[in-house]
């Protein structure tokens, strides 16, 4: 007998999953996360319906190897740099993590399922429009992620983090958020201009940042729409 799933889609709409949505998340997983070297983010990206954080429209094209639009002039990375990125922060049970840039939520969701019950993660997305489909999705697939309408730069300015999770680029990553790095912590984002490029930056706090591969993510900018 065929199992179904209750999931909800990025309209936030309650929905099934199919046999169909199982198969392409398999191959998403075989053929895209082969090489990620933290089988913990594997199985929650195995796990997760990545097509619930996508508009229903896209719901065939989820577990492409691409990015895909999710509204506002926004982008849901694909899935291959959404793995290297978190096996680069090292997530572990308990950690506080910050994410910059939450968009539909799957990378929060994501995160969220990497920190277990006893860690915390605060989701920051400028905006408005996407909040409210994002936070309905949030509420099924990751309720204790604490969804935020707000410019990164300025939420959670008074608090540290285990890790930092930035799906936006800066010409250079902000001060702002390198300083919410706690001891030992990490950071994780985009930084250059579209046209000139774009690398993939890890930062530890109080050492020189590694510079990693070339990207490409949409621009990050101030304040809230």
């Amino acid at each position: 007998m065929v199992q179904y799933r209750a999931v909800t889609t990025g309209s936030g709409a309650p929905t099934a999953e199919l046999p169909s949505d199982l198969r392409r998340r398999a191959r998403m997983v075989r053929d895209q996360l082969a090489d990620c070297p933290d089988q913990r983010v594997v199985a929650a990206m195995a796990a997760l319906p990545r097509h619930a954080f996508v508009p229903a429209g896209l719901r065939a094209s989820a577990y492409d190897d691409t990015p895909l639009a999710i509204g506002c002039g926004q982008t849901i990375s694909q899935p291959r740099l959404v793995a290297r990125m978190l096996a680069l922060l090292d997530l572990r049970p308990g950690m506080t993590v910050l994410d910059v840039g939450a968009g539909s939520g799957y990378a929060a969701a994501l995160i969220a399922a990497l920190v277990g019950p006893t860690g915390r993660v605060v989701a920051v997305e400028r905006q408005g429009d996407l909040v409210a489909a994002t936070r309905q999705v949030l509420a099924i697939h990751a309720p204790t992620v604490e969804l935020i309408h707000g410019d990164a730069q300025e939420v959670a300015a008074d608090q540290l983090f285990s890790a930092i999770h930035v799906a936006c680029a800066w010409a250079a990553i902000p001060q702002s958020l390198l300083a919410r790095l706690a001891s030992g912590g990490v950071l994780i984002a985009p930084a250059g201009d579209q046209d000139d490029g774009q690398r993939l930056m890890r930062c530890r706090q109080g050492m020189p940042p590694e510079v990693l591969e070339e990207v490409l993510f949409v621009k990050g900018l101030p304040g809230v729409n």
